[in-house]
């Protein structure tokens, strides 16, 4: 009842000529373009080494986590459930479009796109999902109430039900590539300036004199003949001869062309603080040492990855589950899988639970991908144990 009075309180909103959305402006060729003079599209954003880098980062991260359906109990404990959903998701989402893929393509998405990732789930006549479908962009459109923000959908002009979309949004409702148009296109021209510069044999620009003065005609002529012997490909650095009295004089290397080097790694960390990624992980090693690169790569699960996990539970279970299915199933990723330590660590690490109790053998063994044994789900301390004692017996001793 109270869903049905507020969508009739107020309708989503309409874009037209009158109020144009980034989409419509691109129609029209009109894309905004940043104060460097420069276009930015997102196909000219990924362009950029840092910001293709840091997508993909995120993207891969996320999809290349198991993730599994579980039921929560009442007391909080979840336990991995034998879902239909889980199929689509660790195998083949459709018949073309692995699970991998369709959540590696969400995230991208949401991180190029102000109005999200989306996925399409079709589902048979009795609810039960069939398969999940990634539809090109521009396919499904989606509009957002202007009160309450919620979302509306239709596929190829078609409404469609919230329930049958998979919806991911970066925080803002922007994409970085659209916060941080600007920073992007500086990137952008600090790429094609190194490609001018190179592309002329990383010459700098001179000034050719002839004392006696010359016509139009012939200093055209000199300019034609300059350029053939050394700014045309595969002829630069030849020996220059110049007639007339001529000399060429250098010019000297503006301040910016002498620190191009050092505003080229900036924008990579510009790139980093709009992703939020550790510039390490981007390749920019400057400041990194063998101290601190294990504290970012924490902090990249922390505070980079850990929300985009959150995010995309959320939007999988609201997508994938019908209404009477919330209150109990939800989609977790195994975050094990990305705190993994060594070997040694990790031995080390489960024999210490063990031993405290906290985990029985078996779920230690299942941390290591291995089978279970027989009599593995008791939680006995090996370490004071005899192969005679029952977990009571264990237990009583060690309260003595």
């Amino acid at each position: 009842m109270f869903n049905l009075f507020r969508k009739s309180q107020s309708a989503p909103v309409q874009k037209g000529l009158a109020s144009p959305d980034e989409d419509m402006l691109a129609l029209f060729g009109l894309v905004p373009s940043s104060p460097a003079g420069i276009t930015i599209s997102s196909d000219t954003a990924l362009r950029v080494p840092a910001v293709g880098s840091a997508v993909r980062l995120i993207s891969e991260a996320a999809a290349t986590l198991d993730i599994a359906v579980k039921r929560k109990a009442a007391d909080g404990t979840e336990t991995i459930e034998a879902h239909p959903v889980a199929d689509l998701l660790q195998g083949d989402a459709n018949d073309w479009t692995g699970g991998f893929e369709i959540i590696r393509d969400l995230v991208i998405d949401a991180l190029t796109d102000d109005k999200g990732g989306m996925v399409h789930v079709s589902r048979a006549g009795d609810g039960r999902v069939l398969e999940l479908v990634r539809y090109r962009n521009g396919v499904i459109d989606v509009q957002f109430d202007e009160s309450t923000g919620e979302p509306s959908y239709k596929i190829n002009g078609r409404p469609e039900p919230a329930a049958n979309i998979i919806h991911l949004r970066s925080p803002f409702g922007r994409s970085p590539l659209t916060l941080y148009r600007d920073a992007i296109a500086t990137a952008v021209a600090l790429d094609r300036h190194a490609g001018r510069l190179f592309g002329r044999g990383a010459r700098p620009s001179g000034v050719l004199s002839f004392p006696k003065g010359m016509g139009e005609a012939a200093v055209k002529a000199a300019r034609t003949a300059w350029r053939a012997t050394q700014e045309s490909e595969g002829d630069s650095g030849r020996t220059a001869i110049l007639h007339d009295g001529a000399s060429f004089t250098p010019l000297t290397l503006a301040s910016t062309d002498a620190q191009f080097l050092e505003n080229r790694q900036f924008q990579i960390l510009e790139v980093a603080r709009a992703f939020r990624v550790p510039p390490p992980m981007l390749a920019e090693l400057g400041r990194a040492t063998w101290a601190n690169a294990e504290q970012q790569g924490l902090e990249f699960l922390s505070y980079t990855l850990e929300p985009w996990l959150v995010a995309i539970e959320g939007a999988l279970r609201r997508g994938l589950f019908l209404e009477d299915e919330r209150a109990d199933l939800v989609v977790r990723f195994d975050r094990d899988d990305i705190t993994r330590a060594d070997l040694a660590t990790r031995a080390t690490v489960i024999n210490s639970l063990i031993s405290s109790r906290v985990l029985n053998p078996n779920e230690g063994r299942q941390w290591l991908g291995l089978a279970p044994y027989a009599g593995g789900e008791a939680f006995l301390n090996p370490n004071i144990a005899t192969p005679t004692d029952t977990p009571d017996e264990v237990q009583t001793d060690a309260i003595e």
